[in-house]
């Protein structure tokens, strides 16, 4: 099978192309256009293809991830968004939780809400939390509130009724009522978008779904009919924020699906990774041009969380917006390499503002004024203005140096070298708070833990990263600064619905736990349908290739918190709930070492999903790449090594004919840039990733 993988960052679009017969792998990376970024994917696709020498109709799949949503709420350029709430629920997206991330500061900023107060509207209605209505919808409420939001300007609207998890009959009936009176307004109701429990979370995953919704759908239509016309007919499929693939339609519909879409498809990558190096527990570390993310993978197999958090305020759980839909585990921050530094009280700001691929950092020569990390780097010498990107783009050193000198150096009394060290070293801590928080926060020990290192520039922090926190080895991939395009293919199609059933878990529910999944299998098979796979979920299961599983939430009666329960396969007889009540309390003794032999059991959220089983294999990460080996040397900054020192510089090749050197020395791929401080040991494994030791680094 033929497949072509591209993964649209904020700075850089990544594609890789993989011909399953021949073995034959090809990887480009060309700058993202943000005002269409669907322009830079027809341009690379049509450079790829000539270098492969092929016709776009030989592609059998094409798969997609990308950062487009994640970015516009991160830089807060998504739609302008209204909502339309309960009324006297006005304020549940201003209040959030009563609970503070941080018990004793008075200080605290809370997440700043994707849609201010004045572009809230309630309407008169009110649904009980077990779905009967309490209140009747009164149709000139909801007239009202749509005119003054369309009067107001809003582009795309949230609908999120109190307990309409319950009884979803009130938005839909607003939904249709805004079609009918603002046609050419978008809708997102939470019945569809998240329907559970919890009035914030839903709210907000609700009005993220819509704030990104016509973002995404102009995006997504726009590349759809380019591929058609330039001859790629083939089906596309999106990545998920589960680390599951969808159609285009379902992702136009439910963009908030995809808010960790590249990320999700770069972790995937390290999975495959971890596994060649014997390495079941690591910790992935994304940096690319606008964001960095870090997630783990424990035993082989990348956590799946049923919420997560974007745009968190100090890495803090609770201090982000809450996105009540499933995710692989990670942080995310507005840290990369085009993120712009500034001064603020006299110290060095950086991100989470990205200079993105227009106009770029200053040394990209297209109009920057904004010093970024990138432009940092450049003047330290990390970066080689002559092979940025294999030489596609020659960097402009001076007028980065000059840049940071004026913006940062001159208003703190500071060189531009020093200038751009503080920047680095800014950026870097930055990121390794966020580890700290995915590692030593969660439970998990460092020193058992390997780093793995990709995007463009995740290998260039990476070391320096990894000392800080005591993790002993850092695993650099080939291929890295595509990694999340290589993670694409070994994705697989994957649907999934839930729902909020509360329930008290005896060993006579059986008959219940039925009712419930056989509702959510009716819902799913209606996704499949309307995003266009029930031809695909037909063969697939007649191949025996379609899998289910089911999982659900629970906790003890009386807590306040659920746990994620893997639930057992196969018919629901009549000793499933029993087995059910085994798998909780398996799960809960592994997470919290301890069960309440007397406790009831609840179940509150129910999930479904389908999976259509890959038949193919990811591409071996040793297979890209290719040409004659480089090396030399560059003046670079290492203070651990007393300054400015002539460093080594070789790529993997050079690097494997000499079996292992010790750092100050830098390797250069096509892709990506891996420093090598003074002490670190770097190699070449066997699968042909670059492996650097970390000095000092405990046992």
């Amino acid at each position: 099978m033929m497949r072509l993988a591209f993964d649209i960052g904020g700075t850089f679009t990544d594609f890789i192309l993989d011909d399953g017969a021949t073995g034959a792998t090809h990887v480009l990376k060309v700058p993202t256009t943000p005002g269409d970024p669907s322009k830079a994917v027809i341009a690379g696709l049509e450079q790829l293809l000539e270098t492969a020498g092929i016709a776009g109709k030989a592609i059998d799949m094409v798969l997609h991830a990308t950062t487009v949503a994640t970015n516009a709420v991160l830089e807060r350029k998504g739609a302008a968004t209204g909502l339309i709430t309960t009324e006297g629920f006005r304020d549940v997206l201003i209040i959030g939780r009563q609970k503070r991330y941080e018990t004793y500061d008075l200080y605290i900023d809370k997440p700043k809400p994707l849609v201010q107060r004045r572009h809230i509207a309630e309407i008169a209605e009110r649904v009980g939390p077990d779905g009967t209505i309490v209140r009747p919808l009164e149709p000139a409420s909801v007239d009202r509130a749509i005119d003054a939001l369309v009067a107001s300007g809003r582009q795309t609207i949230a609908v999120a009724l109190l307990h309409a998890y319950a009884c979803p009959e009130h938005e839909r009936a607003v939904r249709d009522r805004i079609a009918a009176r603002a046609p050419g307004v978008s809708v997102s109701i939470s019945s569809d978008v998240s329907a559970k429990i919890r009035e914030y979370e839903r709210t907000s995953s609700t009005v993220t779904n819509a704030y990104v919704k016509p973002l995404v759908d102009r995006y997504l239509g726009r590349l759809e009919q380019a591929l058609e016309a330039r001859g790629f007919g083939q089906q596309l499929f999106v990545m998920q924020s589960s680390g599951g693939l969808i159609s285009p339609g379902l992702a136009r519909e439910f963009p908030v699906r995809i808010i960790e879409s590249g990320p999700a498809a770069g972790i995937l990558m390290c999975a495959i990774v971890g596994k060649a190096e014997g390495r079941e527990d690591v910790i992935t570390f994304d940096m690319g041009g606008t964001t960095a993310k870090l997630g783990a993978i424990d035993a082989g197999a990348p956590a799946i969380m049923s919420s997560f958090e974007i745009d968190l305020v100090r890495f803090k759980k609770g201090s982000g917006l809450p996105i009540s839909v499933p995710a692989v585990e990670m942080v995310e921050i507005g840290a990369g390499g085009g993120s712009i530094a500034r001064t603020d009280k006299g110290m060095i700001v950086v991100g989470p503002e990205s200079a993105g691929a227009e106009p770029g950092p200053i040394c990209y020569g297209k109009g920057g004024t904004e010093p970024t990390v990138t432009d940092a780097n450049v003047v330290l010498g990390y970066i080689s203005p002559d092979w940025f990107n294999a030489g596609a783009m020659r960097l402009d050193a001076d007028a980065a140096a000059d840049g940071i000198g004026r913006r940062i150096g001159a208003p703190l009394g500071l060189s531009a070298q020093q200038a751009a060290w503080g920047i680095h070293l800014v950026a870097t801590s930055n990121m390794e708070n966020a580890l700290r928080l995915v590692s030593v926060e969660r439970g998990r020990d460092p020193r058992r833990y390997a780093l793995i290192a990709f995007g463009g520039a995740g290998p260039l922090h990476a070391a320096r990263m990894a000392r800080s926190i005591g993790i002993p080895t850092v695993i650099v991939p080939h291929g890295a600064g595509v990694g999340s395009a290589v993670g694409l293919l070994e994705a697989e199609p994957r649907f999934d619905v839930s729902a909020t059933r509360m329930m008290r878990l005896a060993p006579d529910s059986s008959g219940a736990i039925e009712a419930v999944y056989r509702g959510l299998d009716m819902q799913l098979r209606g996704v499949l349908e309307r995003g266009g796979q029930g031809e695909q979920r037909d063969q697939a299961h007649q191949a025996g290739d379609l899998r289910w599983s089911r999982y659900a939430q629970m906790r003890y009666a009386g807590q306040g918190f659920e746990i994620h329960v893997d639930l057992p396969d196969g018919p629901i007889d009549e000793s499933y709930a029993g087995r059910a009540i085994e798998a909780f309390r398996h799960a809960y003794l592994r997470k919290h070492r301890f069960l309440d032999a007397e406790g009831t059991i609840e179940a509150v959220d129910w999930t479904l999903v389908a999976t259509v089983a890959s038949q193919t294999s990811a591409p071996g990460p040793a297979r890209i790449g290719a040409g004659a080996a480089r090396a030399g040397t560059r003046k670079a900054w290492f203070p651990e090594a007393g300054g400015w020192v002539e460093a080594r510089v070789l790529d993997r090749q050079a690097l494997a004919a000499l079996g292992q050197i010790t750092g100050p020395a830098i390797v250069e791929d096509p892709d990506s840039t891996a420093v090598i401080p003074p002490g670190d040991a770097a190699r070449i494994s066997h699968a042909g990733h670059l492996i650097i030791d970390i000095a000092g680094a405990p046992a």
